[in-house]
């Protein structure tokens, strides 16, 4: 076998990282929606010719680590060849939920088997379904958008019209949706450009070398990382706030066993699937688990599938972290995916007590509304999540709203927002004292009002609302955060009334929602007071 050459796979673990940012760059500079453009909901990744994840963009967790499972559906239910781009969202062949499409190319080299995989992932502010947006409470599956296995989007170079064609009569949105489109399948041929450079400077026999290479040091970086931490068995458990159809709350359960250099992982325990669309699939589960993993390690660690290759994952099918079809999903992604994080940090953190933060806000704050632009006439959807508080560190305060663990969003400006979209931005601050007290505080969450210039038909996917995040160590937990729409009286002034955490609404024109998110869990003791946090 060749001689590994550290200095060589440090630049090739960074050439790989490159493609991935820039596919994500291009992809950002040429889409259409807000959601892409100023939110950045997107992730690219770069994957070798066996299906396995190289590189990563420093995009969305949520989407990265569930990523892996879209290439293999594409794969496995297609025989890609040259030029060919496979596109999907559907949560049970490979995706997440439906407003993620996903895109999958193959590059070759003139071989018979691709070299690598380039993939990216956007999430679209429309797929159709029985809300705008695509993001309303739901029951099935079949109510939360158009549905699309594994197919081709491009063939031998050529964009399928009749596949687009499709999916566009099936949206609200369909100009902007083909510009999205249209942005993720140039970013996949950027990427695909950029990867044959790579090849053609360095030989395709030194590439393949230094690909296995990548994933050999992962995975012992990542047996090193475990074999630092005690050996035992972990427990914790939290809830989701309800399903929004009972108002039981959600059991999520999990056992982190370490044993030497591996780790088994197991969720049994979990509530079975809900009624609701807080249900995950296993990518989702999976994704979480990498990104937990991945967060013990440093910043400079190639974001591999070789992390994962000492880590067992044990989900039991039918629970709310491994639901079987046609199971609603919309908000498994988003919001039970961080509950999943809160879950296992929780219980990492009875055997790295100096190492772990208390619970961040644990909600993405998933706000989607549309109608039609009395402006333009045409219809529109809008969807964005809202930053709450981070989880106050073993060393430091959390900080103040900022979107947390499976989210890497931004913000929508409000000069973006009030452009695109008939509302108005009433107020957009911090939620002062909103974080946990405690030796160190935990991040305050924000407060967001949106005055609505048209009737519209809105959606609230949230949680924390019931409990707030936990405090460790003796601190306490962030405030839960709510929802409130202020509508218009007689008299001119706003009566208030609270939206549930997981709601839908249609309201008339001047009605303002005001959404406040939570803050983070406090960190240590208070000196001289009592312990009062959740351990």
């Amino acid at each position: 076998m060749s001689r590994i050459d550290p200095a060589e796979l440090e630049i090739f673990k960074n050439l790989f990282h490159a493609v991935a940012e820039e596919m994500g760059a291009a992809l950002r500079r040429s889409a259409f929606s807000p959601n892409i453009k100023e939110r950045r909901d997107y992730s690219c990744a770069v994957f070798d010719g066996r299906g396995r994840v190289v590189a990563m963009g420093d995009h969305m967790p949520v989407h990265l680590g569930s990523m892996p499972m879209s290439v293999a559906a594409a794969v496995g239910a297609l025989g890609l060849g040259p030029g060919d781009i496979a596109m999907l969202n559907d949560p049970y062949a490979g995706g997440t939920h439906l407003p993620d499409i996903t895109l999958v190319m193959p590059v070759f080299s003139g071989g018979a088997r691709p070299l690598f995989y380039v993939a990216n992932r956007a999430h679209h502010a429309d797929v159709g379904g029985a809300r705008p947006a695509s993001m309303g409470l739901s029951e099935e599956i079949y109510q939360e958008g158009f549905r699309i296995p594994p197919v081709l989007v491009a063939r031998d170079g050529k964009i399928e019209r009749d596949v687009m064609a499709l999916l566009l009569a099936n949206v609200r949105t369909p100009v902007e949706r083909e510009g999205d489109l249209q942005a993720q399948i140039a970013a996949c041929r950027l990427g695909a450009r950029r990867l044959l450079e790579i090849e053609a400077r360095y030989g395709g026999r030194r590439v393949a070398l230094y690909l296995d290479a990548l994933q050999a040091y992962a995975e012992r970086l990542m047996r090193a990382a475990l074999a630092r931490i005690p050996n035992g068995r972990y427990s914790a458990e939290d809830f989701m706030d309800d399903d929004g159809f009972s108002p039981e709350p959600v059991r999520l359960r999990v056992t982190i066993e370490i044993r030497g250099e591996r780790a088994l992982v197991d969720f049994a325990g979990t509530a079975p699937a809900c009624r609701g669309s807080i249900n995950a699939v296993l990518a989702i589960t999976a994704s979480a688990v990498f990104y937990v993993f991945r967060c013990l390690l440093g910043e400079d660690v190639p974001a591999c599938a070789g992390l994962m290759a000492p880590i067992e994952l044990r989900a039991p099918l039918g629970t709310v972290v491994n639901a079987q079809a046609a199971a609603a999903v919309a908000a498994g992604n988003v919001e039970t995916s961080q509950r999943i994080v809160d879950v296992l940090l929780r219980a990492l953190a009875h055997a790295l007590p100096d190492r772990i933060p208390a619970a961040s806000s644990g909600t993405m704050n998933n706000l989607s509304f549309g109608s039609i632009d009395p402006r333009t006439g045409q219809p529109f959807a809008y969807y964005e999540t809202i930053a709450g508080g981070m989880g106050a560190r073993p060393v430091a305060d959390g900080l103040d709203a900022v979107h947390t663990h499976m989210t890497n969003s931004l913000n929508t400006p409000i000069e973006a927002l009030e452009t695109a979209y008939p509302v108005r931005v009433r107020r957009y601050a911090v939620r002062r004292g909103s974080g946990g007290r405690g030796r160190f505080r935990g991040g305050d969450g924000v407060i967001r009002e949106i005055e609505f210039l048209s009737r519209v038909q809105g959606s609230i996917l949230s949680d924390r609302r019931a409990r707030g995040p936990y405090g460790l160590a003796g601190g306490q937990p962030g405030s839960p955060g709510r929802n409130l729409m202020l509508l218009p009286t007689d008299t001119g002034r706003l009566r208030s009334s609270r939206i549930a955490s997981k709601a839908s609404f249609e309201t008339e024109a001047g009605a303002v929602l005001r959404i406040e998110s939570p803050g983070g869990g406090g960190w240590g003791q208070i000196r001289g007071q009592g312990a009062g946090g959740q351990g």
